[in-house]
């Protein structure tokens, strides 16, 4: 866990009102910063999952500010430092550039130096702990599950995954997860999930622990023409949910989520 100086005070930030506190949540599953426009563009462009490109730092920087305005983000298919990305580590970047207090780059799955795939976390809140887990299945899938708040009873949970492309792997992942979240409460979970929303892994994950479908779709794939959604935010019913949409940025092959929550009276969070 690193820790970049942000410059304005995060109590503000998110909105901490008369003990209401009121949080902007975003989800982007980022493509390492690579802009895709059409399904040819995977052969065409392709190349630059594994080489360097001069448009990722352009890309990076209108992620970025696209970013500024929530205070905590998810971000799966990030670059964790390797060549392809010129060395930076695309999580440190983000925050940076968007004046995040708090990052978290976990590395699933390396291409010695060339590629590190990442999920990755930005926050203006500061975070007690934060635990990194591998998935089941093929190597390269993995979560992150941060808390907010020292004593668990009283602190927020947020759990950031990249689910596997089959069906019979998404299954088992989540039921791995499921036994670390069924008994937290007070979780919110996003992140690429590589499912629909009417999908049975959504109605396992709903059934299996306390996370709540928002009951609507958003569709967030292909960024160009969008006709599913693969990308959720999940959270428990205490937490109220007040908005939650696609964003119109086209930017990478999915569209970012976002959402805003209001937490329950009794959360503690470290600012």
């Amino acid at each position: 866990m690193a820790e970049i100086l942000g410059s304005e005070n995060a109590a503000s930030r998110v909105g901490i009102q008369a003990g209401q506190v009121r949080l902007k949540l975003a989800s982007f599953n980022i493509q390492t910063g690579i802009n895709t426009s059409a399904y040819h563009e995977y052969l065409t462009g392709g190349w630059r999952h594994m080489f360097p490109s001069n448009r990722r730092i352009g890309n990076l920087n209108k992620i970025a500010n696209l970013l500024k305005p929530f205070d905590l983000v998810g971000l799966q298919e990030v670059d964790g430092g390797g060549s392809r990305s010129h060395f930076i580590v695309q999580a440190e970047y983000l925050a940076k550039v968007a004046e995040f207090s708090h990052w978290h780059n976990q590395i699933n799955r390396r291409f010695g130096n060339i590629a590190l795939h990442s999920n990755g976390l930005l926050s203006r809140l500061k975070p007690d702990r934060i635990e990194d887990y591998s998935l089941p299945g093929m190597p390269g899938r993995g979560a992150l599950l941060a808390r907010f708040g020292i004593d668990t009873g009283a602190a927020l949970h947020l759990c950031v995954m990249h689910l596997a492309l089959s069906r019979k792997a998404r299954m088992k992942q989540l039921a791995f997860m499921a036994e670390i979240i069924h008994g937290l409460p007070h979780v919110v979970l996003m992140g690429d999930l590589n499912c629909a929303h009417d999908s049975p892994e959504i109605r396992y994950l709903t059934q299996s622990t306390r996370l709540c479908d928002p009951l609507f779709e958003v569709k967030t794939f292909p960024s160009w023409k969008p006709r599913i959604m693969l990308d959720h935010i999940l959270v428990t019913p205490e937490i109220r949910v007040d908005k939650l949409s696609a964003i119109n940025f086209a930017c990478s092959d999915h569209l970012p989520i976002a959402m805003e929550i209001i937490l329950p009276e009794g959360i503690k969070l470290g600012v």
